[in-house]
């Protein structure tokens, strides 16, 4: 007998900018026929976006390892040892550097994260000139530096930072289970310091860390009854790293992945849903139903913080395939802006071989998949993670 539509389910194209959903609304959406909720993803995900253009971001880990965190998904955690080498907080001109070949293969947006609990007041100046040199190259900006306090939010904003990302990671009520040096209120309160300094927000969390859907309920719940919805909101599937406490953990069913994606949408229907870390464990065909299901923006580049990252060339291929193309934000006033531009920016880049693009996962192979070392075997240097 098909599921009962709840009153989430309507018109999908009706959606309207919610921030009161209930539990048993999502539990409803996620009970859904796959095909339907797909359907009413893709068509929410129309009425607000161009469905063949997805944004590519590019991060750069800018000061990597030894964090004091606990997150037990996490390679630079310094109370686990991942074999991660640790790295001192880049030269402005490096990180500036990789900003402009960011740029120069197609990225829009470039972000630095960096292993700190929160940053440190000597730190702040060099920060800060990155976002101004970065910002300079014509990207937008977006770091991850860990907790702020009002002042250092201010002064981020007033650098023109774009973006700030800092993740609730999963719902309060398994929260606990994975982090215990700092609190969800502590995530919660960053997130109103980078509101309230003008800034975007880029927040979402991590699945298959061996929590239960209702956790996946509770993190999309979070995430879409903020006073303000995310402008960015990424989806990571757990990247299994050895030396950490979740190496061994289930794989999650690639179907419920999608599923999240899906609920994401429907919820937070003009935000950018990012299809951020495990993409290198995804074979095309999950990365398609991703995309169908209304993700609408990637990573670009081998490596996110210290985990790998598809390889670019195999990301072209994949766009081409599928007759997708990368979103040129050069052209938008704003993210509020981005239905004004739609009509142009189609008729303009279809007309375009562009360049940026994002390679499918490759699946591995039946069971658990392993877990990662975090070294790059032809670099040596940390490979990426989740944003």
């Amino acid at each position: 007998m098909p599921a009962t539509a709840s009153p989430a389910q309507s018109s999908a194209t009706d959606v309207a900018v919610r921030h009161d959903w209930k539990r048993s609304e999502i539990d409803a959406l996620f009970a859904l026929p796959f095909n339907d909720l797909l359907f009413q993803a893709a068509s929410v995900h129309r009425a607000h976006f161009d469905p063949n253009a997805v944004q590519v971001s590019t991060l750069l880990s800018i000061k990597t390892g030894a964090c004091p965190e606990d997150c037990k998904y996490c390679s630079q955690s310094g109370h686990y040892n991942t074999e991660l080498e640790k790295e001192k907080l880049l030269e402005v001109a490096r990180v500036v550097e990789e900003a402009r070949a960011a740029r120069d293969k197609g990225a829009s947006r470039f972000c630095m994260g960096a292993a700190w609990r929160s940053p440190r007041d000597k730190d702040m100046p060099y920060v800060l000139d990155m976002v101004r040199q970065v910002k300079s190259l014509g990207l937008e900006t977006c770091m991850t530096l860990g907790m702020l306090d009002p002042g250092q939010a201010e002064a981020l904003a007033d650098a023109g930072l774009d973006y700030y990302n800092h993740n609730l990671d999963t719902s309060p009520e398994y929260y606990g289970q994975v982090i215990t040096t700092r609190t969800y209120n502590d995530r919660l309160s960053t997130l109103a310091n980078v509101r309230d300094a003008g800034m975007k927000v880029c927040c979402g969390g991590i699945v298959g860390m061996g929590e239960q859907r209702d956790d996946r309920v509770g993190l999309l719940q979070q995430l879409a009854n903020l006073p303000h919805h995310p402008e960015s909101v990424p989806i990571n599937m757990l990247v299994k790293i050895e030396g950490t406490p979740l190496a061994d953990v289930d794989d999650l069913d690639p179907f419920e992945f999608v599923r999240t994606v899906a609920v994401a949408r429907i919820l937070m229907p003009e935000s950018y849903v990012r299809l951020s870390a495990g993409r290198q464990e995804m074979n095309d065909e999950a990365q398609a139903l991703c995309f169908l299901a209304g993700a609408n923006s990637i990573f670009y580049g081998e490596r996110l913080l210290t985990t790998d990252n598809p390889e670019a060339s195999h990301d072209k291929q994949l766009f081409n395939r599928l007759g997708i193309h990368p979103l040129d934000l050069r052209h938008e006033a704003s993210d509020e802006a981005h239905e004004e531009v739609i009509k142009a920016q189609v008729a303009e880049q279809q007309a375009e071989d562009a360049g940026l693009f994002y390679n499918a996962m490759a699946q591995s192979e039946g069971g658990k998949r392993p877990a990662k070392h975090v070294l790059d075997k032809d670099t040596g240097r940390p490979a990426a993670t989740e944003h």
